[in-house]
């Protein structure tokens, strides 16, 4: 939300790099409201204060938290460290691919810890994650649960995985092994068929260098693969 207002509303005193954090508060397992909210922002004049730096954001962030998270007792943090001037690699020197929890699901999903940036699509550490994403979203758009949780495991110089693990929390409209067999049946998990199967051999990944991997719409020319819902009739038939 940031980006846009910077790049389309006028929020030119911003810079790119940003970072957030929400803590959410759960009753009976379900997201209710948010706690606290953390954000470091760049900003590109010096004289910006923290103050400052919060009243232009809040409002944004008000727009995209759902309706009555925002409490008076949500805690705020906004550039908690004071100014934010140096920011991207000028600020942070020697990265070794993108903080791994933002490009995927924050701390909501349990994370095997390497980096996709930087990688080819030869390494399970980005094919095998885009293949687990891939998979979950087309049990989900099959009907087949309401949430699920993908786990492979691989041995290096194995091709096949040594383990695929399937977590829909008990609840699912089959059995997790039901569904491991027909994953196991629809779609090659080797790192050749998974790169296959996603067409992933291609130059595509230049654009999950910002806005994390996950969550956007496949392209036309193969970017973002990983979210498309082409797998549904096939899960179910093997079902």
């Amino acid at each position: 939300r940031l980006a846009h207002a910077r790049k389309h509303e006028g929020a030119d005193q911003l810079g790119p790099d940003s970072k957030s954090q929400v803590t959410v508060r759960y009753e009976n397992g379900l997201p209710v409201g948010a706690s606290a909210i953390v954000l470091s922002t760049q900003h590109l004049d010096e004289n910006m204060t923290s103050a400052d730096v919060a009243d232009l954001v809040k409002p944004y962030i008000a727009e995209v938290m759902p309706e009555g998270w925002i409490t008076d007792k949500t805690v705020w943090h906004i550039n908690p460290t004071g100014k934010f001037v140096i920011g991207g690699p000028d600020g942070d020197c020697g990265l070794t691919g993108r903080k791994i929890i933002v490009d995927t699901y924050g701390g909501a999903a349990p994370h095997g810890g390497g980096a996709f940036s930087g990688k080819d699509p030869t390494k399970v550490d980005r094919s095998a994650a885009y293949v687990s994403r891939y998979l979950a979203k087309n049990i989900v758009a099959a009907g087949i649960a309401d949430w699920v949780s993908i786990q492979l495991s691989y041995a290096i110089g194995v091709a096949e995985p040594t383990s695929v693990y399937v977590d829909m929390g008990g609840e699912g409209n089959a059995s997790e092994a039901e569904v491991e067999q027909a994953i196991r049946q629809v779609i090659s998990l080797t790192p050749r068929g998974i790169r296959s199967h996603l067409d992933l051999n291609k130059p595509i990944y230049a654009r999950t260098s910002a806005y994390g991997h996950f969550g956007r719409d496949a392209e036309e020319d193969g970017g973002f693969s990983w979210e498309r819902t082409d797998l549904v009739e096939a899960l179910k038939k093997a079902l």
